[in-house]
């Protein structure tokens, strides 16, 4: 018995520290006030999006909810109308996984709004598909959309400079690759649709993103535009509702455990969004609201000069 309540207590003591030091995580400290501003939080109708769309709207900037589903998204609108107290808060529809939408929102946008301040391209998915362009789903919609909305609202941001834009992508950038030869015959990252080539793609997509901010950076070099990579933490959202229903059966117990909860989630992004001094810092990627090295792959400025310049082409900018 002795040995069996032993056991029972390291465990229960590796849990507290794991949920103390991992799930908790830390917080943004910025006490930054946004009374004036324009932010653009792209899949903020739930999970970390919404968080961040709250918390700013709290700070008091004009809050653009770029979302791709509508009814969600009025929801998500409503409620963060409600806590926040700001009716500074608008939705506008934007589908990340069809460049005509993205280029319509860009076009709306940059007619009836004067600022643009924040960016803050966080929507992400994993599940199986394709764009309406042809694309792999999860590299169209975490990589090439964000891609040309950013692009596109580039001149904007430098006009209402100091502006920055931010990069959710995620730890699991470390097991990512570029396969452009792949990228050419297949367009998309992975060959096939199965669940192991939802999760490479997924890898794949989140290690573009942490190359999009390096190369972009490198660009805006000079420029009152700043731009961060990071990951948020292990996050129990809805991020993975494209998976088949017993991948969610199988996860969800597991993420409901373990995982932080959207709002934790979001504080990192705040961080890169709102943290005074860390201009010097553009390009590099952050975790836990700290500075970390990105995986050998995404300090590669020539594998992000090139998936720049596809990127352009295939999104027809070039």
């Amino acid at each position: 018995m002795a040995t069996f309540l032993l056991v029972v207590g390291v465990v229960v003591g590796i849990a507290f520290i794991y949920h103390r030091v991992v799930v908790k995580g830390q917080r943004c400290k910025s006490k930054a006030k946004l009374h004036g501003k324009t932010v653009i939080v792209t899949g903020s109708n739930t999970g970390i999006g919404k968080m961040t769309a709250l918390d700013l709207a709290r700070r008091g900037a004009r809050v653009i909810l770029a979302c791709r589903n509508k009814p969600r998204a009025e929801a998500a609108l409503a409620d963060i109308k409600r806590e926040s107290g700001s009716n500074e808060v608008v939705f506008m529809h934007l589908d990340l996984g069809s460049l005509k939408s993205v280029r319509s929102f860009a076009e709306i946008f940059l007619k009836n709004e004067p600022r643009l301040d924040l960016l803050i391209n966080n929507a992400g998915m994993l599940g199986p598909g394709y764009t309406e362009d042809g694309f792999g789903m999860v590299f169209g919609v975490n990589h090439l959309g964000h891609f040309l909305l950013t692009c596109l609202l580039l001149d904007r941001l430098k006009e209402c400079g100091p502006s920055r834009v931010v990069n959710v992508s995620a730890l699991l950038h470390r097991l990512g690759s570029v396969d452009f030869a792949l990228l050419s015959t297949h367009k998309d990252l992975v060959p096939g649709q199965s669940t192991w080539h939802n999760f490479r793609a997924y890898c794949h997509s989140k290690l573009c993103n942490v190359l999009f901010t390096r190369e972009l950076a490198n660009r805006l070099e000079g420029t009152s535009v700043t731009t961060y990579s990071l990951h948020p933490g292990v996050i129990h959202t809805e991020f993975g509702r494209n998976l088949k229903l017993w991948q969610r059966l199988f996860l969800e117990p597991i993420t409901k455990l373990f995982f932080m909860d959207a709002e934790r989630g979001a504080q990192t992004t705040l961080h890169c969004a709102l943290q005074e001094g860390i201009e010097p810092l553009s390009g590099r990627y952050f975790s836990s609201c700290a500075l970390q090295e990105v995986g050998a792959k995404g300090r590669d400025d020539a594998l992000a000069r090139k998936l720049w310049e596809v990127s352009e082409r295939l999104s027809d900018l070039s």
